[in-house]
């Protein structure tokens, strides 16, 4: 079965939806096969790959919350060796809409695991919440990336996400591994950036990626150009820093494995 990653944080704004984009770009272009399921009902993953989440059918919302869809209907090839399993508007329902279901943290469980055979890397945007969207994302996964903005502030939201973690292992998915903190919006110049990297490695040691992703232009621009940023600037710092989080990625997931 292929390696199944959840990529998530509560707090928005920490690069979720950059890290699966850019991660999985830099996945494919070393051969990996690699779906990414948007499961954020803001739909930027979707909009990034040049897709209205406003008026897009089928999407994850039709896997959640409709009988009889399969994942297979609702993946759209996004590039060479990556396909894109479509997020929309509608997921912001979806959480109402499966409280009572007694299968509701499973939802995306059963399709993905069934499917990821089809692949060697799923990667999940997931909202900035710990609801039952982020519950399905973990129930679903093998392990999580946690992408953490260096910021102090940001900081203090890791004990949250991990306890949701910890949780999520005990009631439904024992699998479910930490496979590590990615730091993100890293200032190479600033001090206070240097701390916060300097205080995640001495709290959680090799819990946290080797990988820094510094604040680069060529990041924050590439939405715009609808393009990962390893093809929209190649060259650049932040498609680099990708790549060796690509490598890493390889190496821990066959390490925990």
């Amino acid at each position: 079965m292929g390696h199944i990653l959840a990529v998530a944080n509560q707090k928005g704004g920490v690069g979720k939806t950059t890290t699966v984009v850019n991660l999985g770009a830099a996945l494919a272009e070393r051969g990996q096969h690699v779906l990414l399921v948007d499961l954020d009902p803001q739909g930027a993953l979707t909009a990034w790959s040049g897709l209205d989440p406003y008026s897009l059918t089928p999407t994850t919302y039709s896997l959640l919350a409709q009988e009889g869809v399969t994942l297979g209907q609702i993946v759209r090839p996004i590039g060479e060796h990556l396909w894109l399993a479509p997020g929309s508007v509608d997921l912001a329902a979806a959480e109402y809409q499966l409280m009572a279901r007694p299968d509701r943290a499973r939802r995306l469980a059963d399709p993905l695991r069934s499917e990821a055979d089809q692949v060697a890397y799923v990667l999940i945007d997931t909202p900035p919440s710990l609801g039952l969207l982020t519950v399905n994302a973990l129930t679903a996964a093998e392990a999580v990336i946690v992408p953490v903005e260096c910021r102090y502030l940001a900081m203090r939201g890791i004990r949250a996400i991990l306890d949701t973690v910890g949780t999520v292992r005990e009631r439904l998915n024992p699998s479910l591994d930490l496979l590590g903190l990615l730091p993100t919006m890293y200032q190479p110049t600033s001090m206070h950036s240097r701390q916060v990297v300097e205080e995640l490695r001495a709290a959680f040691g090799g819990r946290v990626f080797e990988t820094v992703i510094e604040s680069d232009d060529a990041l924050a621009t590439a939405p715009a150009a609808r393009m990962p940023v390893i093809a929209h600037r190649p060259a650049s710092a932040g498609a680099a820093a990708y790549r060796q989080l690509a490598s890493e990625v390889e190496a821990r997931c066959i390490t925990q494995k």
